[in-house]
């Protein structure tokens, strides 16, 4: 049977979850949208509970386990897709924990650190830096961080489901990283500051970034092995957090091979 009403309890519960981040903590779950991206989260071992296929659209083949499923009609899955060539699939899916514990590194870690995150793209984009430069965790400096809104699967084009991620406070994170003799490198200006081509990525290390509006907190700064920058040869004296991040791994990834 097609649901076909915006009126059904379950359409409701999903626009509920693609649009409050309190309702995905509250009940655990949280939805993807497209083909790619579902089958990412499938492959990254996140459970799916619910799938939600329009027939007129959907033409792949995703192996998901035992899922309810549903079927709904093209309007309604234009009410809830972002876009609207997308597969004509929507998975519900449970969350996952985010703990620093959950995470497995290899002895010469890469690691992205950003201290706190003001767009949910920008969390996305780094995400899909991290897949594609196959860095071993991403984790971010807030306990309240929301990886699992639409915004950062989207931006991300499913590559959250392929990065190890964690959150914690700034405290824990650096206590974490020393505990695994993984070197601070951040992104700081001071008098000791050296270029990021100057500095050795070979050992276990991690790239800290702040935000745009204002950068890195000192805390990091007191508390690193390297201070870097990238140089800017033009007018401005910043990037987006997330081309930085990328320019800096990829700087990294250069080193160790």
């Amino acid at each position: 049977m097609q649901i076909e009403s915006l009126q059904n309890p379950k359409i409701k519960n999903l626009l509920k979850l693609q649009e409050k981040s309190r309702e995905r903590k509250n009940q655990g779950l949280f939805i993807v949208e497209g083909t790619q991206e579902n089958q990412l989260a499938i492959n990254g071992g996140y459970e799916a509970v619910e799938i939600y296929i329009c027939e007129e659209i959907y033409d792949a083949n995703i192996k998901f386990g035992n899922p309810r499923r549903f079927e709904i009609s093209k309007q309604i899955f234009e009410k809830l897709a972002y876009r609207k060539s997308t597969g004509g699939i929507i998975g519900v899916y449970k969350t996952k924990s985010s703990d620093l514990t959950e995470l497995n590194l290899p002895e010469n870690a890469l690691v992205v650190v950003l201290e706190a995150v003001e767009k949910p793209g920008n969390l996305g984009a780094v995400l899909r830096t991290g897949d594609g430069a196959k860095v071993d965790a991403v984790i971010v400096c807030d306990e309240t961080v929301d990886f699992f809104n639409p915004n950062v699967i989207r931006s991300s084009v499913g590559t959250l489901f392929t990065n190890q991620i964690a959150s914690a406070s700034k405290e824990d994170v650096l206590a974490y990283l020393q505990g695994r003799n993984i070197q601070v490198v951040s992104t700081f200006l001071r008098d000791e500051t050296i270029s990021l081509y100057e500095a050795d990525f070979t050992s276990s290390s991690a790239i800290i970034l702040g935000t745009e509006a204002t950068g890195l907190s000192d805390f990091w700064a007191d508390n690193s092995a390297a201070l870097i920058k990238i140089p800017m040869l033009g007018f401005v004296d910043s990037l987006n957090v997330s081309n930085a991040a990328a320019i800096c791994v990829y700087e990294a990834v250069r080193q160790r091979s």
